[in-house]
């Protein structure tokens, strides 16, 4: 069933509060010091059943103007705005800003209700009809129904019921949204059932039993109760008053400002960018990097105003902005806001959220504008695939990307299918996603590291893989770094061997100086045969570091075997001591460490790593003092 929050706006003492106890019988004065001074400070709650069978949900609303950040607060999620203006007095102050709060959370239906006319004669209410008509003829209740009422004597209300139970036929359902999201507006605890919030479901379904984060906290919690206008019921949706009892959750770690909603579904932020409309009724230009209260939601928050293409903003100007948050919030794409000044307090402006969790912009970037220009008025495919290249090397997951779109799985299913198919996006390590642009330079960038180290180092075979992508910047992410090295080397471009990567060209040459070290070298491992020379008496002979870049090379050939550190073999000698070695093992069925020293004729400082490295290559094994063929 369709539902419908009517929210009260007005100047102070206008008979909102009045006007709904006489419609409902419910007081939405609850507080000691409303009923004492006679005037409406928190918000106030009640519902109506219509003639044709709805509930009508009902917010009231303080008037005066100390209270206007909780008209904003209980603004948040109505459908249906009654203008409730005192026939006595006519448009006032709080009417007008009321009126612009509306305006700027995009609040398209409403009626206007001239209340107290039982306190004025004829012909001041025709004048006050003429005010009100000429006030309200170029904004959203230009065509509105007026309906004059009294609250004392009844006159009218019945006639305003039935404007009520047609506006709430005529008015078009809500899109329910793809994640429930409840602005708390009241937090409270009751005896034997624990912490109890209230709020307006301005998206989604949730029920008992369900999961749930608050936000910008993060604190989690499970749904014990739910109550939509004093009756207990298992689930509830869009549009409803809802009183929600939180399992396992304290009452002072919570405060109005804070977001129920489905669990771990938004992300917290201390900016986020807008396009920002500045009311043309306010005082004077907004200056970059001016102090302003933020309103989305029922949360004000105290942040900086940075403009993005100008140091200032005249009265019913447009640009986009970022806003730079003292405290964190959680909002989505595509959700309203109101700002009001520092001081004195005002409702200067609004808008609507872009981007819910940017990074800081800088100003007069074409590049930004241009980037704020699509998410304002670009096509589903457009943002999707802004909001992947917006992650640059990072990724998204499609998790992430719908929360940041504020599109449901399904909704982003067809858009980003055909940008995957046009290769724009590309999909790696299940539901990452990342833009073809910043692949591509993570892909040069590993191939011009790889280039610039095999140009350094030429008697190198290449260079280890975590080195690779520790000296990289755009496939930090390990990831991402895999799966480039993966298709670079399906796609034949470089060739990995164990952890080493080159190249798939690449070649290791020798110069006219390192080839001649190359032939000496071998030539003193040929003839040293089993007893060659340890290495760094051997280098010693050449300059710099030809010796070891050369010994490099023609260990990576399999020229020389390296047996342990800084000692090496002519690989023919260890070969023909290995077929000795396995023929006497055939023969004898075991060899002892004295045996096999007398089989090399040399010293145990050769002896012993000569053995050790059959053992190593498992072409030997230990049993006691003697070694065995492995068995294979």
């Amino acid at each position: 069933m369709k539902q419908i929050v009517l929210g009260t706006a007005g100047h102070i003492d206008h008979g909102k509060t009045s006007l709904i106890k006489a419609l409902t019988g419910i007081d939405t004065d609850r507080l000691k010091e409303e009923k004492e001074r006679g005037i409406t400070i928190e918000l106030g709650f009640a519902h109506l059943r219509l003639p044709g069978g709805k509930l009508l949900g009902i917010i009231d609303v303080p008037g005066h103007e100390k209270f206007v950040k909780n008209m904003v607060a209980g603004a948040t999620g109505i459908d249906l705005v009654a203008v409730v203006i005192a026939a006595d007095e006519g448009v006032m102050p709080q009417t007008k800003e009321h009126l612009e709060i509306c305006k700027l959370l995009k609040i398209e239906h409403g009626i206007v209700v001239l209340t107290k006319i039982d306190m004025v004669d004829e012909d001041w209410l025709d004048l006050v009809r003429e005010d009100v008509s000429e006030y309200l003829s170029d904004g959203f209740l230009a065509d509105a129904p007026v309906v004059e009422v009294s609250s004392v004597t009844g006159e009218g209300l019945k006639g305003l019921i039935e404007i009520f139970d047609k506006l709430v036929e005529e008015i078009p359902e809500r899109d329910m949204g793809h994640l429930f999201r409840l602005p708390i507006d009241r937090v409270f605890t009751m005896k034997g059932f624990g912490t109890v919030i209230t709020g307006t479901s301005v998206s989604g379904t949730i029920g008992t039993g369900d999961e749930a984060t608050i936000y910008p906290q993060g604190i989690s919690s499970k749904i014990r109760g739910l109550h939509v206008h004093n009756k207990e019921v298992e689930e509830a949706r869009a549009g409803l008053r809802t009183a929600v009892n939180l399992q396992g959750i304290e009452k002072m770690v919570l405060r109005r400002g804070n977001i129920l909603a489905s669990k771990d579904s938004l992300r917290p932020t201390y900016m986020v960018d807008v396009v920002l409309d500045h009311l043309s009724s306010a005082p004077r230009k907004l200056k970059n990097r001016a102090k302003v209260r933020f309103h989305a939601g029922t949360s004000e928050i105290i942040s900086t105003l940075i403009l993005l293409d100008r140091d200032e903003l005249n009265p019913g100007e447009t640009c986009f902005a970022q806003i730079r948050l003292d405290a964190p919030t959680a909002v989505l794409k595509g959700d309203r806001y109101v700002l009001r000044s520092y001081s004195p307090v005002q409702t200067i402006g609004g808008g609507e959220i872009l981007n819910p969790l940017p990074n800081k912009k800088k100003r007069f970037s074409d590049a930004v504008l241009s980037e704020l220009k699509i998410l304002h008025t670009g096509g589903q495919k457009e943002v999707l695939e802004l909001f992947v290249s917006l992650s640059r090397f990072h990724g998204v997951e499609e998790s992430g990307l719908s929360f940041l779109a504020n599109m449901s799985k399904k909704k982003l299913a067809e858009p980003l299918k055909a940008l995957k198919a046009q290769k724009r996006v590309i999909q790696f390590e299940r539901s990452l996603l990342i833009h073809a642009d910043f692949l591509d330079k993570a892909k040069d960038e590993v191939l011009e590291t790889i280039g610039g180290y095999h140009k350094n180092f030429p008697l190198k075979t290449g260079l280890i893989k975590e080195e690779l992508r520790s000296r990289t910047t755009g496939s930090r992410n390990p990831k991402l770094f895999n799966y480039i090295i993966k298709q670079l080397s399906q796609d034949g471009i470089i060739v990995q061997e164990k952890e080493v990567v080159r190249l798939k060209e690449h070649r290791v040459t020798l110069a006219q100086d390192q080839e001649k070290a190359r032939q000496k070298i071998e030539k003193v491992y040929a003839k040293g045969g089993l007893q060659p020379p340890y290495f760094k008496d051997l280098k010693e002979d050449f300059s710099g570091n030809t010796a070891i870049d050369v010994l490099g090379v023609m260990v990576k050939e399999g020229l020389l075997l390296k047996i342990k550190e800084d000692l090496y073999f002519h690989r023919r000698a260890v070969e023909d001591l290995e077929k000795r070695l396995i023929d006497f093992l055939k023969k004898h069925g075991e060899i002892t460490t004295p045996q096999f020293k007398e089989m090399t004729g040399t010293s145990r400082k050769y002896t012993i790593p000569l053995i050790e490295y059959f053992d190593l290559s498992q072409i030997t094994v230990r049993v006691g003092d003697s070694r065995v063929l492995r068995k294979k």
